[in-house]
């Protein structure tokens, strides 16, 4: 097993508890600090030399609005602010995972969304520390990367949406376009589909976030998807639960759904109440999970042997991006005091 991937999640920065979660460090810190937003330049005033001195020594230092007023860059103070906001947010709940469950308790988010996916990255990072599957390792990455959804014929590709923007800004051209406009199977093109046979090259290109992957019912990424969210819940709900890759729902006691995302929250909605979809809609279903619970200690007493199914969609600009919190927030869990 090669544990060597996601470096960029900053792993290496933080330490794991008791419980498996992962404890806020001053590197951690120091690491959003020494961001090119925040890093002072040889023009910043002395104020705000002096405030970044002062934090990197002291990641959880206190810092007053005074300081901040003190700064002549006002767009470098604001930045401070965002970053301060967000330190404040992980210390008042001392883990990464607390601190990412946190924001979806009901209170107004105020901390940028590209923070909220790295939180998700790192999180995945430590949940997945002994897979050996890049498959898993892969469509992990629709937990905090938008995905680019390609179709056609006995085809649904997931490419990175940055990747296949940088790759078309490179004169590479859209992966859909190219597709479309010339046939070329998708592994005779700029990205590398994962196959059985490749998967090994993911360990050493973790960080590229540049292979697609096929993930068409029935193949290895619907599957692997399905045991990434297992652990996800598990990780963070301690519920035993077993996920499958269904290709439609046909239960007249269906119960309960959640979309892991806007579009499949919709769509499923909408199915669920009776409504007729088009087939444009309806096409934009990726995939459907049937989730049931091992044990039903946690779950309400009325979804007990009943099943809960998950939808994934992309949205009309053919776009796959995932609410991952929504696998926390939306099951059919008993209150806690």
């Amino acid at each position: 097993m090669n544990n060597a991937f996601w470096k960029s999640a900053g792993y290496q920065l933080v330490k794991r508890d008791e419980r498996g979660w992962l404890s806020l460090t001053p590197d951690y810190l120091r690491a959003y600090f020494t961001r090119p937003e925040i890093h002072p330049v040889d023009d910043s005033c002395g104020n705000e030399h002096r405030l970044f001195e002062k934090l990197m020594a002291d990641p959880f230092a206190a810092v007053s609005s005074s300081e901040l007023e003190a700064i002549v860059d006002k767009d470098a103070a604001d930045n401070y602010r965002i970053i301060l906001r967000f330190r404040n947010h992980l210390v008042a709940h001392g883990t990464i995972e607390g601190a990412y469950a946190a924001l979806f308790m009901g209170e107004p988010i105020r901390i940028p969304p590209v923070f909220i996916d790295q939180m998700v990255h790192l999180i995945l990072r430590n949940i997945l520390e002994d897979c050996s599957d890049p498959f898993q390792l892969r469509t992990a990455e629709l937990f905090f990367r938008e995905q680019a959804v390609m179709t056609g014929e006995e085809q649904l590709m997931l490419a990175d949406q940055e990747i296949v923007e940088m790759r078309s800004e490179a004169g590479f051209g859209s992966l859909g376009q190219l597709l479309a406009e010339s046939g070329t199977p998708m592994r005779e093109v700029s990205l590398d589909v994962m196959t059985e046979e490749n998967c090994s090259l993911y360990w050493e290109r973790s960080d590229q976030f540049d292979m697609a992957v096929d993930f068409r019912f029935t193949q290895p990424a619907q599957d692997a998807f399905g045991q990434v969210i297992q652990q996800w819940i598990h990780h963070f709900l301690k519920v035993e639960t077993r996920i499958t890759a269904v290709k439609s729902v046909k239960d007249e006691k269906w119960s309960w759904h959640v979309g892991c995302d806007a579009e499949s929250t919709r769509i499923m909605n909408a199915l669920y109440e009776g409504k007729t979809l088009s087939e444009d809609v309806i096409y934009r279903l990726l995939a459907l999970y049937r989730l049931e619970f091992l044990e039903y200690s946690e779950i309400m007493d009325t979804m007990r042997s009943k099943p809960v199914y998950l939808g994934l969609a992309m949205n009309a600009d053919r776009k796959l991006v995932m609410k991952p919190q929504n696998l926390l927030t939306n099951l059919p869990l008993m209150a806690t005091s």
